[in-house]
C-alpha cells in the first residue's frame, strides 16, 4: 500500500544506502502516521534489518551519534540534521518500568513492530514495499481508535509512560481510546510513581496544549497519580454559589481555555491545588478558602520542583498562582503599578489566568467578561504611552539621593519606591527637577 510519504533527501539518502547494502529498511513511527493523516511529519526515524555494527560499517564515512547503541540506536549526521537508525528488535521483560532487561536484534520488521506502543505509532514505510501495518493502525486512525499494540496491561507495565503519551496521542490525534486500552490506562496510572519525574513533566507538558477539559475530566485519575496534589481536587464540591462545576472540572475548564503557553498552562493546572487544604466552611456549610493562593503557589513550587521544571518556568508559574487572586481593576493608576511591579508579560499572564478563572466558575455572571477586555484595553494604552513603570525609568537614581543627603540605608531604595508610586499615580512628573523636588521635601520630613 502507498500512502504518499516523501522522504527528505537526507533521510532517502540514508534509506538508500542501506537498502544499497542489502539491509531491509523502513521509515517508522511518527511519520508515518503524520502522513496517513496528512499531515507533514516533524521528524523521520528509520528501522533497519542492519544490527548496530553493521549500521556503522555502511555509514562509516559519516559523523555518528552512539549514545543509544547499546539498545540498537546510531544517529547519522547529515545535512539535513540527525537521522536515527535503530535496528529490527524485540525485547524482554522491563524490570525497571523503563528499559527492556534484553535486546535481541532480528530480521523482520514485523517482530520490531510489536513491541511499540499504540497501533497507530506501529507502521512502517518502504518506498520499494509499501505500507508495513500488521497491527491494523491505518484502519484506527481512519475510525480515530487509540488501541495498544497487542495487550494493554503488558505495554503500559512495561513503561508507564505510555499512558501519557496515550493521553496525548488522544489530545493530538482526536482518537478515542478503546474500551480495554482506556481501562488499563485508567487502572495503572498509579504506576506513573515509577517514572523519572522530568520524564513526566517534559510528557504533561506536551499533553497541555492539547486537551480539552472533557478529555482532562476522563483522565483525572491520571492527572492524580501524575501529580499527587491534584488527588483530593476530584470531585471535590465547592459549596459555593459562585462555582457551578466541582474543583477538578473547573480546573480543567480553566487550563483547557488558556492559551498555549507552558507556564500559563500549567498555572491553569495547578493554580487551586491550595483550595482543598484551606477550605473553611461557614455557619451555613459554604465553603470559602482563604489563603488558597498564596497556599497553592507553595505547593505548586514543591510540584515544580519535584518534576524538576526549569527554573524559570517555575517561578513564573509560581507568580501566576501567588497573584491570581489580586485585583487588576479597569484603574490606571493601579494597573501602572502592577506592571511595575510584575512586569508587562508577566500582567497580562496574570490576566489571562484571572479571565480563565473567572469564566471558569460556569454561573451566569461569570459569562460576562467585559471588565476583563477593559483591563486588558487599558494595560495596553498604558505600555503604549511608555509611561514611567519601574525603578530605571524614573530621571534620578540613589547617587541622586546620596548627594541630597540622603544616607546609605534601605531609605535609598525606600524613597526611590515613593517616588515611583508618586510618578505612577501622576501626583509628581518624572522629572529630574520635579524628582529632586520631592525627594528634598521627604527627607526634610525624615
Amino acid at each position: 500500500m502507498s500512502i504518499g510519504l516523501t522522504l527528505p533527501p537526507h533521510v532517502q539518502g540514508c534509506l538508500d544506502a542501506l537498502e544499497a547494502a542489502g539491509f531491509e529498511s523502513y521509515a517508522v513511527g511518527g511519520c508515518v502516521r503524520d502522513a496517513l493523516l496528512g499531515r507533514g511529519p516533524q521528524d523521520y526515524d528509520l528501522c533497519t534489518a542492519a544490527p548496530p555494527q553493521d549500521i556503522k560499517r555502511v555509514f562509516s564515512g559519516e559523523r555518528l551519534v552512539l549514545a543509544g547503541e547499546k539498545h540498537g540506536t546510531v544517529g547519522v549526521i547529515t545535512s539535513g540534521g540527525v537521522v536515527e537508525i535503530t535496528a529490527f528488535r524485540a525485547e524482554g521483560t522491563y524490570s525497571d518500568r523503563r528499559h527492556p532487561d534484553r535486546v535481541d536484534f532480528v530480521l523482520e520488521v514485523e517482530r520490531d513492530l510489536a513491541r511499540r506502543d499504540f497501533t497507530v505509532n506501529a507502521m512502517a514505510f518502504s518506498p520499494l514495499r509499501g505500507l508495513r501495518d500488521p497491527f491494523g493502525g491505518a484502519r484506527d486512525l481512519e475510525n480515530r481508535v487509540l488501541r495498544a499494540v497487542g495487550d494493554p496491561e503488558t505495554r503500559f507495565r512495561e513503561d508507564a509512560l505510555r499512558i501519557l503519551r496515550g493521553v496525548r496521542f488522544t489530545a493530538a490525534l482526536d482518537l478515542t481510546p478503546e474500551e480495554q486500552t482506556r481501562r488499563a490506562m485508567l487502572e495503572l496510572a498509579p504506576l506513573l510513581d515509577f517514572l523519572a519525574r522530568e520524564r513526566v513533566f517534559e510528557e504533561l507538558s506536551r499533553c497541555l496544549p492539547a486537551l480539552t477539559w472533557r478529555e482532562m475530566l476522563d483522565f483525572a485519575p491520571i492527572f492524580a497519580a501524575a501529580v499527587p496534589e491534584l488527588g483530593p481536587t476530584v470531585g471535590f464540591d465547592q459549596r459555593s454559589p459562585h462555582h457551578r462545576y466541582s474543583l477538578f472540572e473547573h480546573i480543567a475548564r480553566v487550563t483547557a481555555s488558556l492559551p498555549p503557553e507552558p507556564a500559563l498552562k500549567w498555572a491553569g493546572l495547578l493554580h487551586d491545588i491550595g483550595k482543598p487544604p484551606a477550605f473553611t466552611p461557614d455557619a451555613t456549610g459554604r465553603g470559602h478558602f482563604p489563603g488558597h493562593a498564596a497556599l497553592g503557589a507553595e505547593m505548586a513550587e514543591a510540584v515544580l520542583h519535584r518534576l524538576r521544571a526549569p527554573t524559570a518556568l517555575r517561578e513564573r508559574v509560581c507568580l501566576l498562582i501567588r497573584e491570581h487572586m489580586t485585583p487588576l481593576p479597569p484603574d490606571k493608576r493601579i494597573l501602572r503599578r502592577r506592571l511595575g511591579k510584575f512586569g508587562p508579560e508577566a500582567t497580562s499572564q496574570i490576566l489571562a489566568l484571572q479571565r480563565a478563572d473567572y469564566a471558569g466558575k460556569g454561573t451566569p455572571e461569570s459569562a460576562d467578561l467585559g471588565e476583563f477586555d477593559r483591563v486588558e484595553a487599558l494595560l495596553r494604552e498604558i505600555q503604549e504611552e511608555e509611561k514611567c513603570l519601574t525603578l530605571k525609568d524614573l530621571q534620578i537614581g540613589g547617587d541622586d539621593l546620596l548627594a541630597l543627603g540622603y544616607p546609605k540605608s534601605r531609605k535609598l531604595g525606600e524613597t526611590l519606591e515613593k517616588l515611583l508610586a508618586l510618578v505612577q499615580d501622576e501626583a509628581v512628573e518624572n522629572r529630574r527637577d520635579a524628582l529632586l523636588a520631592e525627594a528634598r521635601r521627604i527627607l526634610a520630613e525624615n
